[in-house]
């Protein structure tokens, strides 16, 4: 009967464990360089109306989060809250996430178009690199 034996190298071994020890924080970090490219995505792309807006201020990122669904580490880029809007005279405070949407997707009526920022912000190549980056950087143990 033939007999093969193999003996994975040291410092091989040593990697995983490292990276098994450190998989919870990496994880949590590599959503949060994601986060922070589309971050900035957003802010390239948003409506010139908004960048001089209080509106700004609700764009947040959150911290990582476990999800016990599917067992997950995420970390959202969303606007949060109600800012205050300056019609003429009267001042009141207008819920973040309901303008954006409404500039997001538009409304039936002509007076709202839609101007996608959001959407265009996700770019699956650059978060990806972005992760990646944190990766490269736990496996190489710096």
């Amino acid at each position: 009967m033939a007999r093969f034996e193999a003996d994975l190298p040291t410092d091989l071994i040593k990697t995983f464990e490292e990276l098994n020890d450190n998989t919870q924080e990496m994880l949590e970090e590599m959503t949060q360089e994601g986060a922070k490219t589309v971050l900035a995505n957003v802010k390239a792309n948003v409506p010139a109306s908004f960048l001089n807006s209080d509106i700004m201020k609700c764009l947040k990122i959150t911290r990582p989060y476990y999800t016990p669904s599917d067992g997950g580490r995420n970390t959202k880029v969303a606007f949060y809250g109600y800012f205050e809007n300056r019609n003429g005279k009267k001042r009141y405070t207008v819920p973040a996430p309901l303008v954006c949407n409404l500039f997001e997707y538009g409304r039936s009526n002509s007076p709202y178009p839609k101007h996608p920022f959001m959407r265009k912000s996700f770019k699956k190549g650059q978060i990806e690199a972005a992760m990646m980056k944190v990766q490269d950087r736990y496996i190489k143990g710096n």
